[in-house]
């Protein structure tokens, strides 16, 4: 193990670091971390941690030195960071973020940022481009970027990560949107989606995966749109799955963003994945990871 690739994974207990926990042990040397639940750490090397605790969190990247640091820990629902004290938020997603940049640039390490699609004004059109105009309409979007802000402002040994609607089957505590929907469509219970909010959905299995490469290749100093093949509607998505998992489409219901009231709502933010591409990497289609996950046992 001496010989591989040291990687430390924060927020290793979220929706997406159950995936990078298992895709990543398989190629590198982990550590992943985790707060409150374990999830899956527990199957791995792992530690317990508050971020921000900076002394603890000093002493845990010292004695454990990584190559790279994927940092995926973050408020990451906009909802819970709305209802949250915003200097509780502010301090998970920016200061925990900043402090690690300046750790990976005293130890000469790398930093994967896993920031959000969220940062791009949502009305500027469709399949946005990395240089496209940035206007946070959440707290928890306006964090993120700030934090690939702080970021930029330690070091240049980063990859930011700008990562699309993530979707999948959670194997512990955490479940996201596509696992809920999926679930009542099996029990036949009816689902409203949005139809006029547009995104290039990513499954987790394949953003670990592409994550993995991405640690893989010889990248630093890069913004990324990070997401799927195809631009959707959270209601699309869901005609994708019933099709693939043969359920009811009778079952979806239509629903605008103007239906909920104080909603931080983005009618467009999908994106062009040409850049994550040209480093040779391609993203399954919304039909190959779906199918996917049916193969899995969903």
């Amino acid at each position: 193990m001496s010989s591989l690739k040291k990687v430390l994974i924060t927020g290793g207990s979220g929706l997406l670091g159950q995936f990078l926990n298992k895709e990543l042990a398989e190629h590198f040397n982990i550590l992943t971390t985790y707060n409150t639940h374990a999830g899956n750490c527990s199957n791995f090397t792992s530690a317990k941690i508050d971020l921000i605790n900076f002394d603890l969190l000093t002493q845990l990247f010292e004695s454990f030195n990584p190559n790279v640091v994927v940092h995926a820990a973050a408020i990451s629902n906009p909802n819970a960071a709305m209802i949250l004290p915003q200097k509780d938020v502010y301090s998970i997603n920016v200061k925990v973020t900043e402090h690690l940049a300046k750790l990976c640039e005293k130890h000469s390490a790398k930093l994967i940022y896993l920031s959000t699609d969220l940062v791009y004004a949502g009305y500027r059109g469709s399949l946005l481009k990395e240089d496209a105009k940035l206007i946070p309409v959440s707290l928890y979007a306006e964090t993120k970027l700030l934090g690939e802000i702080k970021i930029k402002n330690v070091f240049e040994d980063y990859i930011i990560l700008r990562t699309a609607l993530l979707y999948g089957i959670s194997g512990t505590h955490t479940v996201n949107h596509f696992h809920e929907l999926y679930e009542k469509l099996k029990r036949g219970i009816s689902v409203s989606l949005f139809i006029d909010q547009y995104r290039t959905p990513l499954a987790l299995h394949d953003a670990a995966r592409i994550i993995r490469e991405v640690i893989q290749k010889d990248i630093s100093t890069s913004t990324i749109n990070f997401g799927g093949l195809e631009r959707v509607s959270r209601f699309e998505l869901g005609e994708i799955l019933c099709d693939i998992a043969k359920l009811d489409k009778n079952l979806l219901q239509k629903i605008s963003l103007n239906d909920l009231p104080n909603y931080p709502a983005v009618a467009d933010v999908s994106m062009n994945t040409d850049k994550l591409q040209s480093y040779g990497i391609k993203q399954q289609t919304i039909e190959e990871a779906i199918s996917a996950m049916l193969k899995e046992g969903m």
